[in-house]
């Protein structure tokens, strides 16, 4: 089974990231806030030890969470 490192939500984030959209974009189409939107991705940060949104996308990338 692969166990992955980020929430469903946390992925959908940075695919959504990753695509170009912007904060208030990722919140508009998920139906959460741009807090919110802000807070999957610094959750996700922390999870992989990054300090930084490119840093966790080339990390996410290369552990095969998301593709491009």
């Amino acid at each position: 089974m692969n166990k992955s490192i980020l929430t469903k939500r946390e992925k959908e984030v940075f695919t959504l990231l990753v695509a170009g959209n912007s904060t208030s974009e990722i919140a508009e189409q998920l139906g959460i806030s741009e807090k919110t939107v802000r807070n999957h991705v610094s959750n996700a940060m922390q999870k992989l030890g990054v300090k930084g949104r490119a840093q966790a996308v080339v990390e996410l990338i290369r552990l095969r969470e998301i593709t491009l």
